[in-house]
This record gives C-alpha cells, structure tokens and sequence, in this order.
C-alpha cells in the first residue's frame, strides 16, 4: 500500500481523522479544505476576547474517542484535559422551576423518584435496556461497513431481533410517555432526539440509548473548548506528514475511465490522487462535485429524504456573572409536541416559545471569556430552510433571524431569572440556515445532516464507499453511522475498512502497546 496517494475534501473532524487513518495505513495523504482553518461545523469565532465554539458543544460517547486517539498510539487522557461536569444540565420545563439533572445511575434514579412516585425504579430498567442498546450499537452496528449482512446475521444480533423489532418501529415518545407521566421527566428522556437530528416523535426508540450516555456515563468538557479537540487531532494528522491545504475550494472529483482520479480546484488546478475521500456535505458531493452519470444519489433521491433540523445559534459575551445558567443548561416549552411540529411539519416555522439550548462554558473554562463576562452559545432549533435568511454580528442579520434571537434572548431572561441579560450583553453574533448552506455547503440548509429516521438509519443510511465510481470514498454526518463528532470518528474507520476489504462489524484491532 506504500507510495499511494489520497486526497480528502473537508478538514472537519471527519476529514482530520479519514487523513490520520489513511496516513498511518501508508497513503500520502492532501487535505484540501475550502475554509480558511480546519474544523468545519466544528469551528471558533473569537471577538474581543471572547471565543466561541459555533458548532459541538456535548462530549458524549468517551469510549469511541479513547478508541480513536488510541488508533493512532496516544490516548484521550494525553491529547485532553476532560472536566466531568457537575450537575449534568439544568433543564428549566416551562411553568416550573429549574431542576438540575446529575450523572450517575443513582443519583439519576433517585431525582426521577423525587418527582415521580415510582419513577426511580422505572428509570433504572430504562437505563438497563439504554446501556443492552447502547453495547449492541457499538458491538453490531456502528463499525459494520455494511459490505455485506453477515453482521445482521450474527447470533447475537439474531437472538435479539424480536426486542429491536420493537426498538425500530416504536417512536421514542411512544416509549417514554408509556412510562413516565411528569412532563419534566418525558422531557428530559425524549430531547436526545435533537441530537441525532430528529423528533422524539420520528426518532426510533432504539435511541433512547442515547439516555445511557449523559445519565449513566455522564457528560464532560474539554478545556479549551471543542476546538481543543480539533487541534489535538490536527497535531496528530500533520505529524503524519498530512498535507493541508486551506482555502482550497473543490468544484468536481474527477473521475477518469469511470475511477476516481483527483479533484479539481476552484482555481483552474487539479490533485491527483488514487483514492478521493470527500467528507464535504454529502447532497453537495453528489449534486454538484459528479457529474450527473457518476451520481449515487442523485436529487430525486434526496427530494425523498429527512433532513435534521437547521440551526439559529446565538454567540453572545455577557458582562457580569450568570449563575442562573449551568455549564449546559436546557428550556422546555409546555406546548412539546408543537415545538417538534413546527420545526419538521408542513409549513415549518420557527417555534415561539422556543425549546431551546443554553451552553455557558465560561462556567467551567475561564480561557472563554474576560475577566468579569460569561461566553454564551445558545440553539434554537428551527426548520432546515434557507429561506429563514443569514444571521450577522452585531444585530446585522435578516430580520426575521435577528427578531428570532431576540426572541431567544427574551426567554432565558425570563424563563431563568436574568432581567437585564438584553442590558449586559456586549457581544452579539447570529448564525442561521443560510448560513450553513453558504459556508459549509450543507443540504436545505441543516447543521447535522440526514435524520436518524428508520429509514435513514443504520444499513439504510449512505454507504461509505460509491457504488458507481470506484476508489471514492465518503465520511460525515450524512453517511454511516450518522450525527455527531463520535460518529464522524467511526465514519472515516469505516472508510479505513473498506480500504482494508475489513467486512467485521466490531472497531479496528488497537495497536499492541497503545
């Protein structure tokens, strides 16, 4: 495999991590990223000094990160300064108080018990079956690149086809709601949908393993930000000898004799390599870098498709302290199932009052904001549409998104007892649909790519590899396995895998003495 060349398009974790893999496999590898820094929906935005995290804010799933770095002979606890946060979040439901959710099985189970007669006992058989869903994720289902079905044929998965049967087909607010009556605690069970770009109400209930992660394994932070995590798997890429390119636009994969050969840049000059790997937006990579005969999916197929929900995010430096504000902190409107509605229905809209998410890092990192200020990264999820307009700095965005932040803004002030937030805020900037469709290429706008629908979840979910052109290869979050910083880790393994002609479901063999 000495003396092969690679290109990958994308300097976002996955494309940091696809080059790693291949480098360490013996490719010559280019990182070519339109961007002028690496990341991708994993960036920063500094101001004043301020820095902000515009995309990840929730380190989930430890054990996928410490199986990355140790791939690559190193290990979490060396690249990382991980803080575990205490509490877990603090959700404020709408007409309540705030209530503040802990890690830990127990401590988990006795805060349901307190709210719920009952509800303990309920949670940790909930928990039970998050943490069976969770092993056989991991073990079955994440790391198969789907060459074949051998893995769905497995005994172990066989023997629990009636369970997932029913894991599959049931919603997760169906399972929820059979189980727990306080809104609070359905709440706090069914929000990880968004995570996987979904309604609690569209998501399978396979995914209530996602409660396994924040309530049993709990929830940490890494200083510096998430843009901490992004250096240090930089570091590790470029001293693998990865060149990266920045600002490097790609305007087509070249494919010669019906292979993979290259890609051609914006400015009239073309990359050769053997392999081409695009982790760009995968609706983008298909429409507009193939050329109409090389498509796999073409937009007939993804006028078919669910997109996840788009994003208003609102970076702000506030003077003064917020302790009224967790590390993470959660607002639920009392209207839940509309929320859902209006940001995945037909006419979508931007929900008011919003369910919304708060991250105050300075609460835990004080290299986030000046002496004397919070930094706030704030969520609002609303439809995937363009249309909805571009955010700005400074109160410079459309309208309709400027109007929305106030919005926003207006509610955590009220919702959690902050009167004069609007009064104290000293940085302000808008992100929206428009946005990620303009600088990150994405698909109707969405900031996490295909919704882990039934149908667009696992073996139905977009290979890694073409099946039209040969030695082109993709990673991210509309391929397998799906959503999230752990999954594009798995995603650029699993085009490490099919270089490998590895058809296992389980993650590559770590290195001895790793």
């Amino acid at each position: 495999m000495t003396g092969r060349t690679a290109i990958v398009i994308g300097a976002g974790i996955a494309g940091l991590a696809t080059a790693a893999l291949l480098a360490d496999d013996g490719y010559t590898v280019t990182i070519v990223e339109r961007g002028d820094d690496v990341g991708g929906r994993a960036g920063t935005w500094d101001r004043d000094g301020f820095r902000f995290d515009t995309g990840p804010s929730w380190y989930l799933m430890p054990d996928v990160f410490e199986h990355f770095f140790r791939l690559l002979g190193t290990t979490t606890a060396r690249e990382l300064d991980l803080v575990p946060l205490s509490p877990a979040y603090r959700v404020y439901s709408e007409g309540y108080d705030a209530l503040d959710v802990p890690s830990g099985r127990g401590a988990a189970s006795a805060l349901f018990e307190s709210i719920e007669r009952g509800a303990g006992a309920k949670l940790e058989r909930y928990l039970d079956s998050a943490a069976d869903a969770y092993d056989l994720a991991v073990s079955r289902f994440l790391y198969d690149p789907y060459l074949g079905y051998a893995g769905l044929a497995d005994g172990a998965v066989a023997r629990q086809l009636p369970r997932l049967a029913r894991l599959l087909v049931e919603p997760l607010a169906s399972r929820v709601e059979r189980t727990f009556t306080d809104r609070r605690l359905r709440q706090i069970l069914e929000y990880p949908a968004v995570f996987l770009g979904g309604s609690p109400y569209g998501v399978p209930s396979l995914y209530h393993l996602m409660s396994h992660l924040d309530l049993t394994d709990g929830v940490r932070y890494p200083q510096g930000g998430f843009t901490a995590l992004i250096r240090a798997i930089e570091r590790l890429v470029r001293a693998r000898g990865v060149v990266i390119e920045t600002g490097a636009d790609v305007t087509a994969i070249d494919v010669v004799a019906g292979r993979a050969r290259g890609v051609r840049l914006a400015d009239g000059s073309m990359l050769a390599g053997d392999v081409v790997v695009s982790t760009a937006d995968r609706h983008h990579t298909e429409t507009a870098l193939l050329d109409e005969t090389h498509r796999e999916l073409p937009e007939s197929w993804w006028e078919r498709r669910t997109p996840g929900p788009g994003s208003l995010l609102i970076l702000l430096g506030v003077r003064g302290e917020l302790p009224e504000l967790a590390h993470h902190t959660l607002l639920f409107t009392e209207r839940w199932r509309e929320n859902f509605d209006a940001i995945f229905g037909e006419p979508s809209a931007i929900p008011d009052p919003a369910s919304l998410y708060v991250c105050r890092p300075s609460a835990t990192d004080p290299t986030v904001a000046p002496a004397g200020h919070e930094n706030l990264f704030v969520l609002v999820p609303v439809p995937a549409d363009p249309s909805l307009g571009h955010g700005g700095i400074d109160g410079a965005g459309d309208a309709g998104i400027e109007r929305a932040a106030d919005a926003a803004i207006a509610q955590i002030a009220s919702w959690c007892g902050v009167p004069d937030l609007v009064d104290r805020v000293v940085v302000r900037r808008t992100i929206a649909p428009a946005d990620f469709a303009d600088d990150l290429n994405a698909w109707r706008g969405t900031s996490l790519g295909l919704a882990h629908t039934l149908r667009q979840s696992a073996v139905f979910r977009p290979r890694n590899g073409s099946a039209k052109v040969p030695n082109l290869f993709h990673a991210g979050t509309s391929s397998l396995p799906g959503i999230g910083l752990p999954m594009c880790l798995i995603s650029a393994e699993l085009v490490a895998k099919r270089l490998r002609a590895d058809r296992s479901a389980a993650p590559l063999v770590e290195p001895a003495g790793r």
